[in-house]
């Protein structure tokens, strides 16, 4: 099947399809469900799907540990479906992208399975292995990003091997070229279905420090998170364009979106340049700064964020692009499957969350680059409430619980901060009605879900001054030659205020957008314009000795000619 062109006037919709729609009526949303809303996700603008992982999978974490890669996982459907839905996308201008974990497979994957046969077997050599030196003493102190080492002892031969992420999601080797040749059949596979790329998972990982050697500033005894040793290694760009190169012999158009957590701007270069020889964008979780000084003492200080830096926030935004804008592509996003919800993290979840899931909106997608939209931010989707304690990988969940209450919490704050820190913060079931389950499912979602009267899709589809129709009408602006081939200018502002500049041809625009929940005034120095050059208007704006007054979380945008 021919594959379509992803370029930089893409609007991609990430789909986390556990949590989408139910069709089959067992709490897990499916291929089906995809397939019934793509006209919604079509007249949402977007022009392309990213689908989380729906491999065959034992779901210790939720399908990103694969056991087989050539297989569709029953619960979400199977071969048939998944041509369906690749069809059907087609049909309506939509492309698809599925998730490709390179990093490491399941331990119920055949090759591990293989692998634990013995150092003989042909597989050993596709997973990382340390043989015991010293009796009960791991070969490094490095920490997994699960908790606990990085290392497991295997029962049979007593030799450990490695796992970043849980002990039943080992490492691949990637050093071993069987392995990058197996991971290039997979990739063709999916696109000769008829697929037009991936987001390539955690593939900032593929080389580790040689010699695996103890991170020195360690206590004695304890374990560290050493990214330094397992995280944007310079082999891990070889890896990265032979696996370009290699798929695009023969998919020329196939689209490559990476998953670089702890990349900075000059190691998201090296993966984005020049274009068509490693990723076309990747994805950095270094966007959001947050101010440590506005944590709440009350809850666990470790676990929280804290706020927005909003002055820290734009300074990081201007580097990223001025390195990585001007030379590659830049990825926008706010949302993610491993964030909390952008209203409730970054915004304003109760006074202000219809202006400031907007102006949020408005402040990334806007800017130069590639917009990645998660299921639901365009309805304003808050963090999952809690209302049970399994899935949520907290540990001793209910002991925290009940120390905050003894604190002299409220019931409701508590579960708000466990909300907050649950690995299911974003996945809570969409919200497409004010019906029980939300339309999601009959029965009760896997996840739990938030019913809420105002947030879901039927009530603000129908609203023209809803989220949802907002998204709609920022999305065709958007896709405006000045806001996807447009100049970028970052303009001085006063924190907590946000300004920046678009200039294409003989057109100009400048965004306007207050960060915070109380009113601010601009200096910026804007041209003269009429309320007619006013594209998107969030909230109230009012002139004030020659200078703009904005509401809390409004934004102005205007477009006038040079």
């Amino acid at each position: 099947m021919e594959n379509t062109q992803i370029n930089s006037e893409e609007i991609i919709y990430q789909i986390y399809p556990k949590s989408f729609l139910d069709t089959n009526h067992d709490g897990i949303g499916d291929l089906n469900g995809v397939i019934q809303r793509l006209d919604y996700i079509k007249e949402l603008g977007v022009t392309a799907i990213w689908l989380n992982p729906i491999f065959t999978s034992p779901h210790v974490d939720n399908g990103y540990d694969i056991s087989d890669y050539y297989t569709v996982d029953p619960q979400y459907g199977n071969m048939t479906l998944v041509a369906r839905l690749i069809d059907e996308a087609h049909k309506r201008g939509l492309k698809i992208l599925f998730d490709l974990v390179l990093n490491h497979t399941s331990s119920k994957h055949y090759w591990f399975q293989e692998a634990l046969k013995g150092p003989d077997n042909p597989y050993r050599d596709y997973y990382i292995w340390k043989e015991e030196e010293e009796k009960e003493k791991l070969p490094n102190n490095w920490k997994s990003f699960f908790g606990g080492s990085v290392w497991e002892k295997e029962s049979e031969t007593g030799a450990y091997y490695f796992h970043l992420f849980d002990k039943e999601m080992p490492d691949l080797n990637w050093q071993n070229e069987a392995v990058r040749k197996e991971m290039i059949k997979v990739a063709e596979f999916w696109l000769d279905k008829g697929i037009d790329g991936y987001r390539l998972d955690a593939f900032i990982h593929m080389e580790k420090a040689g010699g695996y050697p103890d991170a020195r500033y360690a206590d004695p005894g304890k374990l560290v998170s050493a990214e330094e040793f397992f995280a944007n290694l310079p082999q891990v760009d070889d890896y990265l364009r032979e696996f370009s190169a290699r798929i695009r012999e023969t998919y020329p158009n196939a689209y490559l979106l990476g998953e670089a957590a702890s990349a900075v701007p000059e190691r998201a270069v090296n993966y984005t340049f020049p274009k068509g020889k490693a990723c076309d964008s990747i994805v950095s979780f270094k966007y959001f700064p947050m101010d440590e000084k506005k944590k709440d003492d009350r809850f666990p200080l470790e676990s929280q964020e804290g706020k927005l830096n909003v002055t820290a926030f734009k300074q990081v935004m201007d580097e990223w692009q001025r390195k990585v804008g001007e030379v590659s592509e830049m990825t926008l996003y706010l949302n993610n499957h491993d964030m909390q919800r952008a209203v409730s993290r970054l915004g304003d979840p109760t006074e202000f969350r219809e202006e400031s899931a907007k102006t949020l909106a408005v402040v990334m997608y806007l800017q130069r680059g590639v917009p990645v939209m998660l299921n639901g931010e365009e309805i304003g989707m808050k963090n999952l409430e809690l209302k049970r304690w399994e899935n949520t990988r907290i540990e001793r969940i209910h002991e925290v619980y009940a120390t905050l209450l003894d604190r002299g919490i409220s019931k409701e704050e508590a579960r708000n901060y466990l909300s907050s820190i649950s690995i299911n913060a974003s996945r809570g079931a969409m919200q497409w009605n004010d019906e029980r389950f939300a339309g999601f499912s009959t029965v009760e979602p896997w996840s739990g879900v938030n019913q809420e009267r105002m947030y879901n899709v039927a009530v603000q589809e129908v609203d023209p001054s809803s989220i949802l129709t907002f998204y709609k009408r920022l999305i065709q602006v958007k896709k405006k030659a000045l806001f996807t081939h447009g100049a970028y200018e970052m303009l001085v502002s006063k924190s907590p205020i946000m300004s920046y500049r678009r200039i294409y041809e003989d057109e100009q625009a400048i965004v306007l957008s207050n960060l915070s929940g109380e009113p601010q005034k601009s200096e910026i120095d804007l041209p003269l314009f009429s309320d007619q050059d006013a594209v998107l208007i969030v909230g109230e704006y009012s002139y004030d000795e020659g200078a703009i007054m904005l509401s809390p979380y409004a934004s102005l945008v205007i477009k006038t000619t040079l």
